[in-house]
């Protein structure tokens, strides 16, 4: 599989939750003992310079991150050889509908649909490993409307990424093209119909950008309708 057609190959995205303390404060969870992590479905993609369609009655909240593709097919993986299984990297925002899922949170529910609606994993370039020298060195930004809502740094994961593969290959076997979304830093917020939002991922030791994600927030015409 070429480094770009995870976008189209890649089977499923497991996404991290709650591995940036700041953000944990600012959506009042608890503290994980453990990466804690959801799936989120592959017809959730939209490449950079598409629109995020939000459904009718939902709030819309946006999470930038590094996601990490899997260039091999791996089980039991230990921290010290997960390196080897990473293909490459991106720029992602998990979107999420925020108050269906705060709507079945408080139901033991499951979150499947507050972030599973298709359009909601906005995706940037593939990015080839050998370009990024250190994963845990690199800023996340976020902008809506030129104006900068999220700004944070890699360096911050509470559980790094070594321990990410390691934990969710113990769990599930991690394929070629699967997508690893890391966490999101805070600053989290409503992206509105019309808004503009552009992210970047950029080296810190060099200053230089490695990717860029930008897409438009419109209404999605037909399918499901929010309803409190």
């Amino acid at each position: 599989m070429s480094g770009a057609a995870f976008f189209r190959h890649g089977k499923k995205i497991v996404a991290i939750g709650r591995n940036y303390a700041e953000h944990i404060k600012e959506l009042n969870n608890a503290l994980p003992k453990e990466p804690f992590f959801f799936l989120k479905p592959t017809t959730s993609y939209v490449a950079s310079g598409g629109n995020v369609e939000i459904p009718r009655g939902i709030i819309a909240h946006h999470e930038v991150e590094l996601g990490l593709v899997i260039g091999k097919t791996g089980r039991n993986i230990s921290q010290a050889d997960a390196e080897s299984y990473i293909g490459g990297y991106t720029l992602a925002c998990d979107m999420t509908a925020r108050n269906l899922q705060e709507e079945v949170k408080k139901k033991g529910l499951p979150w499947s649909a507050a972030k599973g609606f298709d359009t909601f994993t906005p995706i940037g370039n593939f990015i080839a490993k050998e370009l990024v020298y250190d994963p845990h060195k690199l800023s996340l930004l976020l902008e809506i409307n030129g104006e900068t809502k999220q700004n944070g740094s890699t360096a911050d994961m509470i559980f790094k990424i070594p321990r990410l593969i390691e934990h969710i290959s113990s769990i599930m076997t991690l394929e070629e093209g699967d997508l690893v979304l890391t966490g999101t830093p805070s600053g989290v917020g409503p992206v509105n119909l019309g808004d503009n939002v552009e992210c970047q991922l950029v080296d810190l030791s060099s200053g230089k950008e490695l990717s860029k994600l930008i897409f438009q927030a419109v209404e999605r015409q037909g399918g499901y309708q929010f309803k409190s």
